[in-house]
């Protein structure tokens, strides 16, 4: 029998056509900062207010086109056969068991137990399925720890890009190599998550001091000023403590549960890629 499994959502022409949209209106939706300038008249502290409004209104927009894409990525998987009650199943379960942990570490020092078990799954799932898990995570996560507000549409776009990524990695690389690949990628995976948060909060904080966002300075301005309030604010603190804790578990757990998520894919009969 071979280890390499199909993955519980196939990526398919129909399912590529849903996700490339949404991984393009992710990064947009995180960048915009550094690509739209202020209308004129805007500029200074009214421009700051202004742009700071702005991200709290079009976070509601965020939310209601990812929910059609994961909806729309099951109903085209349900309809050709992509996705049965079993995979279905597994998401349901899967994103219980992400709700559960996240409480556990509150974000305390950066220690999140969500992305870990993130990267195992879309590992063993595959692409497609870890981003529908890293939405539906964090939604969950959300309404057990009272958690909603603007910031969650940005948060499971972030997490989704981590659960694809995961999916995406080399299938053939095996055993403690993989593990390593897991590991780094868990940690890249961390930052990458803080980064893209930090530009979510970063333009809010715009005129309070000289790291802030300037509405209309050219891009290597901005994203100079970006970078280096991210690494004092961010980087040091909460995205390394993620890190850290996405090593400790992929390293200490990662084996153990990929062998039960690789097991349970195999009673799933999702089956060997032909």
């Amino acid at each position: 029998m071979t280890d390499f499994l199909q993955p519980a959502v196939r990526i398919r022409w129909r399912t590529a056509l849903v996700l490339g949209p949404a991984v393009v209106l992710g990064l947009v939706m995180f960048c915009w900062p550094l690509l739209v300038g202020t209308a004129p008249g805007t500029e200074g502290a009214a421009g700051a207010a202004q742009s700071a409004a702005g991200h709290g209104i079009d976070a509601p927009f965020v939310f209601m086109a990812t929910l059609p894409v994961l909806i729309l990525i099951v109903l085209a998987e349900l309809s050709s056969g992509g996705l049965d009650s079993k995979a279905l199943a597994l998401l349901g379960v899967l994103s219980a068991v992400d709700a559960a942990l996240r409480p556990l570490g509150a974000g305390t020092g950066g220690i999140e137990l969500v992305f870990f078990l993130l990267v195992l799954a879309g590992r063993v799932f595959g692409a497609g399925f870890g981003f529908v898990l890293g939405a539906t995570s964090l939604f969950a996560s959300a309404l057990l720890t009272g958690g909603v507000g603007p910031w969650l549409p940005f948060q499971m776009l972030a997490s989704s890009l981590v659960g694809m990524g995961a999916g995406l990695l080399p299938s053939r690389v095996k055993g403690r190599w993989e593990i390593a690949m897991l590991s780094v990628y868990g940690v890249l995976a961390a930052y990458f998550y803080g980064l893209a948060m930090s530009m979510f909060t970063w333009p809010f904080l715009a005129g309070t001091s000289a790291l802030d966002f300037v509405p209309g300075a050219p891009i290597a301005e901005n994203l100079h000023r970006f970078l280096v309030f991210t690494v004092l604010t961010s980087t040091l603190g909460w995205d390394t403590g993620r890190a850290l804790t996405n090593l400790a578990a992929i390293l200490l757990l990662g084996p153990a549960i990929l062998l039960v998520l690789r097991r349970a894919a195999r009673r799933a009969a999702f089956g060997p890629v032909s």
